[in-house]
């Protein structure tokens, strides 16, 4: 593993997770728990793609695990796409 892959590095590009969540409701209870994480600036979701997406900007080094967490505790999960596209 690398600091790359294990931490949303801060700046414009942000980092892409999918989620399993498909309401609306649940949609906007994932970005309240993921906007509680310290260091998190923004959560944009986009529900006309499937899987639904969340693209992550942070104003901090932030674990990917920790956004995995707080997803989790909304009852979802939340997967990080791959670094590069194949």
């Amino acid at each position: 593993m690398s600091l790359i892959s294990e931490n949303v590095i801060p700046g414009n590009h942000g980092k892409i997770f999918e989620t399993n969540a498909t309401d609306h409701e649940d949609l906007e209870s994932i970005k309240t728990a993921i906007l509680k994480v310290d260091g998190v600036k923004d959560v944009f979701i986009d529900e006309d793609a499937f899987p639904k997406t969340i693209t992550i900007h942070t104003s901090d080094l932030v674990p990917i695990n920790e956004i995995e967490n707080a997803v989790i505790e909304t009852g979802f999960h939340a997967i990080p796409k791959s670094l590069f596209e194949l």
